[in-house]
């Protein structure tokens, strides 16, 4: 949510949102043109919260870390204070994105040290926040502060690692769209990041994604016949008030308004740099595969958004612990199977470009490790103190060197616990544009009882 217009990673200007603009060159490709994995670029953006170590508050001080480093072009500003972002040129490789990766957080950190706060990783801030007094003083996030007050008080804060992907053109961009919907899903689940929120545990493995969730246009893409579709959407909806403009569409996958990318922002923030490497790798591989298949014709799969929604609602609660939700048929399964599909899916296209083993390896410390969601609940169960769970998380943000889940339970147990809860939430089939109404009817998860969603779009108030 990026203020200032700035291009951090390198990539030229977008063409302009009309529909109709000139392919465009992704940086290093041969002849212009993406031909598999091993041609496409990528970049990444984080997004860390601030956080006091003595008490675990949020702590304003991103605009001073942003000046501190004005000679650091991928650090930037973020919708609230006690936020900061972080982006990663473009990169070809994934040892060169990790590299990266590291390089910044670790940059930050030192920053935000120097002033005395710690940098987390975190998809939502672990105790309460200040709200609206928390915005950054610039103009578009004063805005946005005035038409969706109680959005940005409630969801502003939010954390999530984007993983920009090099497209040779917005007509193609739009087809990788429509093939990458059904993978959502398990991108979340491998994602899961924040499970604490106003210091307790939620029971979901990413309230992030409830909170981010209410904002009106926070869903899957639809299904667009080409780019012009996917404009005039854009522009029905900023027209009737669900976005104040192109760059607060948050799809979450979507053509950038920035960049000649497409954009995956289902994830959270990530834990440990790792994480971010595993995620982007596969959301490349996903994109590469989707080229082929749209150069191909091969029809784009069907996934009513319906299934989408209740895959994404259920990756959300469990992370990969338990029963997940099949995209492609709305039935339960195994989350940890749906995974192993998303992998032999990219399988090709990750063998295209030599990332099979950085990606397999990942996914196994992913195993042996947790996800994010589950590391937060064993050191937050550890820690015994808000102190002492931040320095745990500012140590694990910048070195996941913490605890794995020893003494938990075992992952078959775990399964086993997890089937407890009720069905995930089913969130109601999308509008005319292919996007849900609100976050709908779910669970509460300090209750037994469904729970209204708490937003609504604010021309439906």
């Amino acid at each position: 949510m990026r203020s200032a217009a700035v291009n951090p990673a390198g990539w030229p200007a977008m063409p302009g949102p009309d529909g109709t603009g000139p392919d465009v060159t992704v940086p290093g490709e041969p002849s212009g043109t993406a031909r598999a994995a091993g041609g496409i670029t990528l970049g990444v953006e984080e997004e860390f919260v601030l956080l006091d170590p003595s008490a675990g508050a949020t702590v304003l001080a991103g605009p001073d870390l942003a000046r501190m480093l004005g000679g650091e072009p991928g650090v930037q500003q973020e919708l609230m204070r006690f936020q900061v972002e972080t982006a990663t040129g473009v990169c070809t490789s994934l040892d060169d994105l990790g590299r990266e990766l590291a390089r910044l957080r670790r940059l930050v950190a030192d920053a935000a040290a120097s002033v005395g706060c710690r940098l987390v990783a975190s998809g939502i801030a672990p105790y309460r926040t200040p709200g609206l007094v928390a915005v950054t003083d610039l103009p578009r996030y004063r805005k946005l502060a005035r038409r969706y007050g109680p959005l940005v008080a409630e969801a502003g804060g939010t954390c999530g690692c984007h993983v920009h992907v090099g497209v040779p053109s917005r007509d193609l961009g739009v087809q990788v769209l429509a093939r990458l919907r059904p993978w959502l899903a398990s991108l979340l689940a491998i994602t899961v990041n924040s499970p604490i929120a106003r210091g307790r545990d939620t029971a979901w493995a990413s309230w992030r994604y409830l909170a981010w969730s209410r904002w009106p246009t926070a869903a899957p893409p639809a299904v667009w016949p080409d780019a012009a579709a996917y404009d005039a959407a854009v522009r029905r909806l900023i027209g009737r008030g669900a976005a104040l403009d192109e760059r607060s569409i948050y799809l979450l996958a979507r053509l950038s308004p920035r960049y000649p990318t497409v954009e995956v922002r289902v994830a959270d923030a990530c834990l440990d740099a790792g994480t971010a490497v595993l995620l982007a790798g596969l959301t490349r591989a996903l994109v590469a595969t989707a080229l082929a298949e749209a150069r191909r014709g091969t029809p784009v799969p069907a996934a009513p958004t319906r299934w989408v929604n209740a895959a994404l609602a259920a990756a959300a609660r469990r992370g990969l612990a338990g029963t997940g939700v099949d995209p492609f048929t709305g039935q339960a399964a195994d989350a940890r199977s749906l995974r192993s599909r998303l992998l032999d899916h990219v399988y090709p296209a990750l063998s295209d470009r030599g990332d099979t083993q950085i990606i397999t390896g990942l996914l196994r410390r992913l195993d042996q490790r947790g996800t994010g969601a589950d590391r937060q609940r064993a050191l937050f169960a550890s820690a015994g103190s808000a102190p002492g769970f931040v320095e745990a998380l500012a140590r694990a943000t910048l070195s996941g060197d913490e605890p794995t889940r020893s003494g938990q339970p075992d992952a078959g147990s775990e399964r086993r616990r997890e089937r407890t809860p009720g069905p995930a939430p089913v969130v109601p089939s999308g509008d005319q544009d292919g996007l849900p109404q609100g976050i709908g009817s779910m669970t509460d998860p300090s209750t037994s009882s469904p729970a209204r969603a708490r937003g609504q779009r604010p021309d439906a108030a």
